[in-house]
């Protein structure tokens, strides 16, 4: 099989090995890490949680960095990127030992928020940094689309992996939060370790660009953002990508939301069942994510980036309300595999038109950018299913609405093609 050979082909660089490896610890910690806040939040029986909560609690976390997320790319465009993927993953190790501490020491709320708000903040600033570290490690388009479908999608794997890790810790019987939270310091220092298996100067940018000094970097922020939004309006094909995976996140989101309340009431009468009926779904999706990772290179190569995109948000406008209206089990798990597969075909095809139509000096700054847009889609969407969502989760006019959506952004896909 082709696909097979490609993957040969790239696991024999070494430097993309290393790379791949980061991005896989990185993101196993995440979902053992995500999980745990979720149990958190959301599973454990002292609490009610609700739409509107799970929408603060998202909000909290990631709102804030949002805002500010342009400005971190500025930096990644001028520090290396090895030191950054090394210090990101040693300052994520130190910050959740303390959230830890904090769990166990059943600190207030908002010293809780606060601790977990600085792990997100340097897990975007990493992901972004691997994603503008990808081209250095590979050669080509043609490895570049490859390693697309690999990387990110390995990185999503790893993380509902790392996230089923904590389901089954819990449900096997480990009923506190804390011990999942240290399993994901240590991860996130494995990660530190194996970014030292590369060069410091190997991952970018090139060394004319690189600033020794945090102050004069800093100092340069503003007019770096300025010119790396100009950078992409110029590039309107990537433009027009980033613009949709912000919808396709949207609509990921406000799903995602309703099926976490309808696991915790509709169908379960405890918070264990419920959190195993969770665990299935986020399984389900994940196998989604794998299923787009095999066939999106074969796909874009016969069409485009931007053709597929466009099948895929279409796919999922018929899909979503004909399983989603049903609010069952079984259908839904359907919909989250199909909509986890045009979800991540559909990002893995926005990576790939941001790397290869994005220079260098600006490809930080841009997926930075791209971070933020991910985190204000998937905030907005759990502000709208607060909205529209009863306590048991079933809101047939939140399913209509987000199919709606896909609608539009595939019709709007398909018409930029055209012209």
């Amino acid at each position: 099989m082709s696909v097979v050979r490609d993957l040969r082909v790239l696991l024999r660089l070494r430097d993309f090995r290393s790379l791949l490896a980061v991005r896989l610890l990185s993101q196993a910690a995440d979902g053992v890490y995500q999980v745990a806040l979720a149990t958190y939040v959301v599973f454990s029986p002292e609490r009610q949680a609700s739409p509107a909560a799970i929408a603060s609690a998202l909000a909290v976390l990631l709102l804030p960095y949002s805002l500010l997320g342009p400005f971190a790319g500025v930096l990644l465009d001028r520090w290396r990127r090895r030191q950054v993927l090394l210090y990101g993953n040693l300052l994520r190790t130190v910050l959740v030992i303390g959230t830890a501490a904090l769990i166990s020491a059943r600190a207030s709320d908002w010293l809780f928020y606060a601790s977990a708000l600085s792990v997100m903040a340097v897990n975007r600033f990493v992901l972004a940094g691997l994603s503008a570290a990808l081209p250095r490690v590979v050669a080509g388009t043609e490895q570049l689309v490859m390693a697309n479908s690999l990387s990110p999608t390995a990185g999503t794997l790893a993380t509902t992996a790392g996230g089923g890790l904590a389901f089954a810790i819990r449900l096997a019987g480990v009923q506190s939060n804390t011990v999942v939270v240290l399993l994901a310091a240590v991860l996130y220092l494995c990660a530190a370790g194996i970014s030292l298996r590369m060069a410091p100067g190997l991952l970018g940018p090139d060394p004319s660009q690189l600033q020794s000094r945090a102050g004069t970097a800093l100092l340069s922020t503003a007019r770096g953002l300025v010119a790396g939004l100009r950078h992409l309006a110029e590039r309107r094909t990537a433009a027009a990508a980033l613009t949709a995976m912000t919808a396709l996140r949207f609509c990921y989101g406000a799903l995602t939301v309703m099926v976490l309340m309808l696991c915790r009431y509709a169908w379960s009468e405890s918070e264990s069942d419920g959190l195993a009926l969770l665990g299935v779904a986020v399984g389900v999706s994940g196998a989604g994510f794998f299923a787009a990772a095999v066939i999106t290179p074969s796909v874009v190569a016969r069409f485009t980036p931007l053709v597929w995109m466009a099948y895929c948000a279409g796919a999922a406008a018929l899909l979503a309300p004909a399983l989603g209206l049903t609010f069952a089990y079984v259908p839904l798990l359907i919909a989250a595999f199909v909509i986890g597969l045009c979800t991540q075909a559909a990002k893995i095809s926005t990576d790939t038109v941001v790397q290869s139509s994005v220079d260098d000096a600006f490809r930080g700054r841009v997926f930075a950018v791209y971070d933020m847009l991910f985190n204000v889609a998937y905030v907005g969407a759990a502000a709208v299913a607060a909205v529209m969502l009863p306590p048991d989760g079933r809101s047939g006019v939140l399913v209509i609405a987000v199919a709606l959506f896909y609608a539009t952004t595939a019709v709007s896909l398909l018409r930029l093609v055209r012209r």
